[in-house]
């Protein structure tokens, strides 16, 4: 899992440098940023065999030993699907943004360097194999999102439409947390793998998956949480195209699909 970290890790260093030199490169900036998402392209190339066979890479590293917490990844062949959308889509939307903003914009490296931080946040989320770590970059995606949607942070309609998508995702992830703690108490760990391999019963299960389903909801814009992503649409075009067509608004139905494989025979 080596080189899965570099590959987050260089989510990290290209949107520090595109945010620090941004001024200076103009539109060149997305050339710089786009080397994420194609390393991204090109580890998921590598290792797609290797999962598909069934060989599925994991690895941890202790975050908070006192409370049992480390940063756990796997990656399956579900989880690599994910990895191939938020690469090959990323690396489209850097493309596609050189052409589309103007080379004067003096702004472009702080987009360039959250939209980089946007997508890194997704491919944690999806490769993360411990609940509380998927909630840490679940949360992420909210924060830059927000950043995004209110780019044209002059525009008072930018500024209401990012606040409105932040409050409304931020509040169902946390109701996704409440649900998160329940479950890891009821199983005794917060493995997200050996949690719907040995999912727990009871009715504070039925009430943890609810909470969870909430969060869903409320990322992937499904009634009666749907009004934020229309106004979402406020923001420059290649957000709408990687955050509110591509990815985020994905991030819901992943999480709902990867719990079906353990909790799907629960009646509520």
């Amino acid at each position: 899992m080596t080189t899965l970290s570099i590959v987050l890790f260089s989510y990290v260093a290209v949107a520090a440098i595109a945010m620090a030199t941004g001024h200076k490169l103009g539109r060149r900036v997305f050339a710089l940023v786009a080397v994420a998402p194609a390393a991204t392209l090109v580890w998921a190339g590598i290792y797609t065999p290797q999962v598909l066979d069934g060989d599925l890479p994991a690895g941890s590293l202790d975050w908070v030993p006192a409370l049992g917490l480390s940063i756990s990844m796997r990656v399956d062949a579900f989880s690599m699907l994910m990895v191939w959308l938020i690469g090959a889509i990323g690396l489209l939307v850097c493309v596609y943004a050189a052409g589309y903003f103007d080379a004067s914009n003096p702004r472009l490296g702080a987009f360039a360097g959250a939209l980089t931080a946007f997508a890194g946040s997704m491919v944690g989320l999806v490769v993360a194999d411990d609940i509380f770590v998927l909630f840490l970059f679940w949360e992420l995606t909210s924060v830059t999102s927000f950043l995004l949607i209110g780019f044209n942070h002059h525009d008072p309609v930018a500024r209401a439409s990012a606040l409105q998508a932040f409050l409304i995702t931020v509040t169902g992830g946390l109701a996704m947390l409440g649900g998160f703690v329940i479950l890891s108490v009821e199983a005794g760990t917060s493995s997200l793998s050996e949690l719907l391999s040995e999912p727990p019963t009871g009715a504070a299960v039925a009430v943890a998956l609810v909470l969870v389903i909430i969060g869903a909801a409320t990322k992937s814009a499904q009634f009666p949480f749907h009004f934020w992503l229309p106004a979402a649409m406020a923001a420059p075009t290649p957000v709408s195209a990687f955050l509110h067509s591509a990815t985020m608004v994905k991030a819901g139905v992943y999480l709902v699909a990867r719990f079906a494989s353990g909790f799907a025979t629960v009646p509520l």
